[in-house]
């Protein structure tokens, strides 16, 4: 599987709601971040929109499944349209990937449109690749969000 069919199977699995098959695409090391700030360098000092390691990305994605997680409900319907997919650095079994991500959701009656700029980190596994860090930049990451109830 190539860079981009990994990335467009991502977005597929999150758009069909298996967010448990989409958790296994994640390193037991993984990081998920959504800064708060455009260009934000640092996760660790400042405040986030989502800054998950592997664990707490696990209690997300269960809450999310969850049959009485009534602030979910309904489930958002999401078409992710990922595009302009570049290798820029590659070191080892690491490769960094740049995309930009237009994003559609349909939840509670009105529709959202989600822009941003993704970076991926990947690792080489088994004749395909699995998430070490996704970053995923919101164009709109310092507006008035009402809420966010979908992964990106």
């Amino acid at each position: 599987m190539n860079v981009e069919q990994f990335l467009y199977h991502e977005a597929r699995l999150l758009d069909t709601h298996q967010l448990e098959a989409w958790l296994e695409l994640f390193t037991a090391d993984a990081v998920y971040w959504v800064p708060l700030e455009r260009e934000q360098r640092d996760a660790q000092h400042t405040s986030s929109l989502i800054y998950d390691d592997r664990t707490l990305l696990g209690l997300r994605v269960q809450q999310a499944c969850h049959p009485r997680a009534h602030a979910r409900l309904p489930l958002a319907r999401t078409v992710h349209q990922v595009s302009n997919v570049s290798i820029i650095e590659e070191a080892g079994d690491e490769l960094k990937v740049a995309s930009t991500l237009a994003l559609i959701e349909w939840r509670n009656e009105k529709q959202r449109l989600w822009g941003a700029l993704v970076e991926h980190r990947l690792r080489r596994a088994n004749g395909s690749f699995r998430i070490a860090h996704k970053r995923v930049e919101l164009v709109n990451s310092e507006g008035e969000l009402d809420g966010i109830a979908i992964l990106f």
